[in-house]
């Protein structure tokens, strides 16, 4: 008579599943704690309060910064309406009705969304106002530029309006300095890589001789500069599943920024690369049965030089250069091992995407 099978070692397997699943579980739980924390911290209050006071804040039209563009709201069609200065830096500013024709969306914004246009536009007739104003500076052959209105522009258009009520600012420089501040439509990182790589050919041709990292402000992170580049060329690009890397090996270089431009250029290319051999490798773990929508992550961290790298409160420099750590990369793509995939580790990173 043969002997029943033993129990004792599926047990011991379930065992180790359930409490792999309970230590994903905690970690989840631990990072969500974390985050709540930290968002605490964030929110908590200034111990002074700064900016000006109301009786500061009135200034009239004719103040001196402000008086050569009035006269060009009018020249274009247009009317002043007040002065006031920004309660928090003090610079002056004038609100403003301006023609609709006069006003042109900066050249380096994101794409226009016909959808979110419609959508828009609907939302505003439906109100029956047009209430949040535009932000225009002077543009840089003369008109007027909204660096964050692209989409309220083209709603405008699509009502038929006349004239847009706009927060007009002498300071041309405010138009490389808002994508920040842009919350009308929210930025994903495709649109946020291809808004600074405009940008920052612009400011190229018009300062050349100024470094990169003085337009750490303007550009908000190194890395979308170099994903900027390999959206232009890769409107599908994964950008997501890079960014990691980058954060951690991307820096503001302090040679000019035209320089800076040609070196990421070069930095691209060899993104693109990568991208092309992770391409194979997604492909041949699919043919051996994967068929997790985490794929392309899994096999980015898993070729990552610098993913077990924690940087140490202070620490500003890089683990490694953004072109070493592209080298080491491009190795591990190419030595990658299919047959050391499995699926326990791609449920693991499932569970860390779907968290954060």
């Amino acid at each position: 008579m043969a002997a029943r099978p033993s129990t004792g070692k599926k047990k011991t397997a379930r065992n180790k599943a359930s409490g792999k699943k309970a230590s994903v579980k905690k970690a989840a739980a631990r990072r969500k704690t974390t985050r709540r924390s930290q968002a605490r911290k964030r929110l908590t209050p200034a111990r002074e309060d700064q900016g000006l006071d109301a009786s500061a804040v009135v200034i009239t039209p004719d103040h001196p910064a402000l008086a050569p563009l009035a006269a060009e709201i009018q020249d274009a069609g247009g009317a002043v309406i007040g002065a006031y200065q920004e309660p928090l830096s003090g610079k002056p500013l004038l609100l403003a009705s301006l023609p609709r024709q006069a006003i042109e969306p900066t050249p380096f914004q994101r794409d226009l969304s016909p959808t979110h246009t419609k959508r828009l536009a609907a939302k505003i007739d439906e109100a029956g106002a047009f209430l949040d104003p535009l932000i225009v500076v002077r543009g840089a052959e003369g008109g007027f530029w909204t660096p964050n209105g692209r989409h309220r522009l083209a709603a405008a258009k699509v009502l038929g309006l006349k004239q847009i009520t706009a927060l007009v600012s002498p300071d041309e420089d405010l138009a490389f300095r808002i994508l920040a501040l842009n919350t009308e439509k929210a930025h994903n990182l495709k649109d946020r890589s291809l808004e600074v790589i405009r940008m920052a050919r612009a400011l190229a041709e018009r300062s050349p001789r100024r470094k990169e990292s003085e337009f750490s402000a303007e550009f908000e992170a190194p890395e979308l500069l170099t994903l900027g580049i390999v959206y232009e060329s890769e409107g599908r690009f994964a950008g997501g599943a890079y960014a990691p890397f980058l954060k951690k090996v991307d820096r503001f270089q302090d040679h000019t920024l035209r320089k800076g431009l040609r070196e990421r250029e070069g930095a691209a290319a060899r993104l693109v690369s990568i991208d092309a051999r992770v391409k194979e490798i997604i492909a041949g773990l699919q043919e051996r049965g994967f068929k997790s929508p985490y794929l392309r992550n899994y096999v980015v961290a898993r070729i990552n030089p610098v993913r077990f790298h924690r940087a140490k409160k202070g620490e500003t420099e890089p683990p490694m250069a953004l072109l070493a750590g592209l080298t080491r990369m491009a190795a591990s793509a190419r030595k990658f091992d299919l047959a050391s995939v499995r699926e326990r580790d791609l449920a693991l990173v499932a569970a860390v995407s779907s968290d954060s």
